[in-house]
């Protein structure tokens, strides 16, 4: 690490945090103050313990998600161009209006909804493998689990798929290199908005039957229709927050299974193992680290908190804490208590998390009937993403 004292001076972008994070999450967690602060990147608090990290996505009138990125913009200041006024309901809002901005929304989600998209999704990854298999060998990261979530949301919101490597560019733009450069960040998020802009009044000028969309759109709340900034924050959260995520989760799945023949002889052995393997590598690889704004000043845990000041919720954390969970950087397939934080918790938790187990799970296991044993071709060469989500970005591996 390049920091001193990452109790007091950490940085999540850092080469070596982004690889590997948990040796000095580790060190903050066990020191005499477990709440972290830095100044670089706009300046956060970072607790590491779950108790915490939970209690923070709990106590959301102090904490919160007026801005949940990791970083903050230059100088204070949030130009958003022509679409400042969309965020991304409902993990940009708080209650009350938080509440009908998910409700709204759950009804997509939930697992009977969701479970129509598993013939398409496995025919997708059947797909994917197709183009590789003879090769003896592929990036397991860039040629399957990146392209697998977007294809699924771009399915849902009625959207073209044959669109995907350019919304893949558009979420990077905004999730990684955005986060560190302002200009990169607006004008990616600039391009979804206007893209969903275009989408959006097609919409209203051709309703769609069964349409995410256009059923959004002729949603009401107290007999009034939902403004259309709603309707666009929907669709910006469901390609902005369902893509990198679930694909990183995927990416990490296939990194560890590729160094683990044991647990993909588990698996292969014990189908019946399939849900608590899904929950116990959801919790492992945890991707996201969320943002709050503290609402007022404050004292947590000991740590004076200022009006304004970023919180940030690192999931990852939580779920390797071993105050939590025994031996928790060891994966374990039986593992009897496993409540992790991987979805978040609270009010804010992901509405999206049976797509995201679903898609997980699928991709997985076609990937293991098609091509049962693998191997990374060199654990040096693969690469990470980090800060708002990590995951693996190149993992090239043989078979």
């Amino acid at each position: 690490m390049t920091t001193i004292d990452p109790t007091t001076d950490y940085d999540i972008f850092d080469p070596e945090y982004v690889l590997n994070p948990f040796p000095t999450i580790d060190q903050i967690r066990e020191s005499e103050c477990p709440v972290a602060h830095t100044e670089r990147w706009g300046g956060s608090w970072m607790p590491t313990r779950y108790a915490d990290i939970v209690a923070v996505a709990q106590e959301h009138d102090v904490f919160t998600s007026r801005q949940i990125l990791v970083t903050g913009p230059p100088d204070g200041q949030a130009p958003e161009g022509a679409y400042a006024g969309v965020a991304a309901p409902p993990i940009s809002s708080d209650p009350p209006e938080h509440h009908w901005h998910r409700r709204l929304i759950l009804p997509f989600f939930a697992p009977q909804a969701v479970a129509k998209y598993e013939p398409i999704t496995r025919e997708l990854c059947h797909s994917l493998i197709d183009k590789f298999i003879d090769k003896g060998e592929a990036d397991s990261a860039a040629d399957y689990a990146q392209q697998i979530p977007v294809r699924v949301i771009a399915t849902m919101l009625g959207v073209p798929t044959d669109m995907s490597d350019t919304f893949t560019g558009w979420v990077r733009g905004v999730l990684e290199a955005g986060l560190m450069d302002q200009e990169v960040r607006l004008e990616a998020r600039g391009n979804i908005l206007g893209f969903f802009h275009a989408q959006v009044a097609d919409r209203i000028a051709n309703p769609r039957e069964d349409d995410l969309i256009t059923t959004l759109l002729n949603s009401e709340i107290d007999g009034q229709k939902v403004p259309v900034e709603y309707v666009m924050g929907v669709c910006n959260l469901m390609l902005v927050a369902g893509v990198d995520t679930t694909w990183s989760s995927i990416g990490a799945s296939l990194w560890h299974l590729a160094q683990h023949p044991e647990h993909r002889r588990q698996l292969r052995d014990d189908p019946e193992l399939w849900p608590a393997a899904i929950e116990e590598l959801l919790r492992m690889y945890a991707p996201v680290t969320m943002a709050r704004i503290v609402d007022r000043d404050i004292e947590f845990q000991g740590c004076p908190m200022h009006a304004g000041d970023r919180v940030l919720m690192s999931f990852p954390a939580a779920n390797r804490d071993p105050r939590q969970f025994e031996n928790p950087n060891e994966v374990d397939f039986e593992r009897e208590h496993n409540r992790h934080v991987a979805f978040g918790a609270g009010i804010h938790r992901c509405a999206g998390s049976n797509l995201a187990r679903l898609e997980l799970r699928i991709a997985l296991q076609v990937w293991l009937e098609r091509i049962p044993e693998f191997q990374l071709a060199d654990p040096s060469a693969v690469t990470w993403a980090g800060g708002q989500v990590r995951g693996t970005r190149v993992a090239k591996v043989t078979f």
